[in-house]
């Protein structure tokens, strides 16, 4: 499983081949022991994180939208994804 970035304790993997778990291309999010899977739009799918690692999350998902759904095609059609650039 791929991971895409890490900020703030928070890690964002993507699995290939995931269709099964949610018909969406999704994120799969990490942060202290919680988990949560989010829509590449921002939807929360499953489980859950705190409400400010939340926010964090959402605002960077909405700034690189675009790499997502590149990685989300190169995940299924290689099984591998490009990182997106950690905060500056």
């Amino acid at each position: 499983m791929p991971e895409l970035s890490r900020f703030y304790g928070i890690v964002v993997r993507m699995y290939f081949d995931d269709d099964q778990q949610h018909s969406l291309p999704h994120v799969h999010v990490y942060y202290g022991g919680m988990d949560a899977s989010y829509s590449l739009q921002g939807k929360l799918l499953g489980g859950k994180i705190p409400p400010k690692q939340e926010k964090l999350l959402l605002a960077r998902m909405a700034l690189h939208e675009q790499e997502l759904h590149e990685d989300w095609y190169l995940a299924n059609s290689t099984g591998e994804c490009y990182r997106i650039p950690p905060l500056r």
